[in-house]
């Protein structure tokens, strides 16, 4: 009983040290498959900036940014900038969003994503890694793994399309600014959206 309870309160501890993840720490490696089977590692990635994007098809504020077509123009324009553009989903299995390789290869179609890759997180390690809260969660990591902005995409947290063009689009100002060489001015802002279904 006593042995259970130490491992327990280890596994909290480091599950808590890990989803204690901040903007200028090292960003946590992981290694996931992509929708095509492809096992990707973040490690691959060093020496160039990457956007994580926490995901789920049929989360509305999801469904806002993909439906107006946001999330798409600003990954078209990282990627086309030697970006790399993560979209990750940690949807468990019989929760809201979830989907295996071929789902995720549909989702794609359906939305005509530009990322990089789409990930499956399907047990969640990575997005409990991260502290992942809401989809989409955004982070940007530099091409030294330095974690540079985590928080929301842009800084009107509603479901509608018609405040995007109203909005700070915080993760293209974030990129833009490192791109230049510069710092992030606003690095850690409050996510928006719907929960991760871990």
């Amino acid at each position: 009983m006593y042995r259970n309870l130490v491992i327990a309160s280890l596994a909290l501890c480091s599950s808590m040290a890990m989803a204690a993840v901040s903007v200028g720490d090292k960003a946590p490696n992981f290694t996931l498959t992509d929708a095509n089977g492809q096992s990707h590692q973040l490690s691959d990635f060093a020496g160039k900036t990457v956007v994580l994007e926490w995901t789920n098809h049929g989360c509305p504020f999801v469904k806002k940014h993909y439906g107006a077509e946001n999330m798409q123009n600003q990954q078209a324009k990282w990627t086309g900038a030697d970006v790399v553009w993560l979209s990750v989903n940690s949807g468990a299995p019989g929760k809201q969003g979830h989907v295996d390789g071929p789902g995720a290869l549909a989702v794609m179609a359906e939305q005509n994503s530009k990322q990089t890759a789409y990930l499956l997180d399907t047990p969640g390690d990575v997005g409990r890694a991260y502290g992942a809260k809401t989809t989409p969660h955004m982070y940007v990591i530099d091409g030294e793994g330095t974690l540079r902005y985590a928080g929301a995409i842009d800084s009107i947290p509603s479901a509608d399309k018609a405040d995007i063009a109203e909005a700070t689009q915080y993760v293209d100002v974030a990129l833009t600014q490192l791109a230049a060489g510069g710092s992030v001015a606003t690095a850690v802002t409050k996510p928006y959206g719907c929960s991760v279904k871990y």
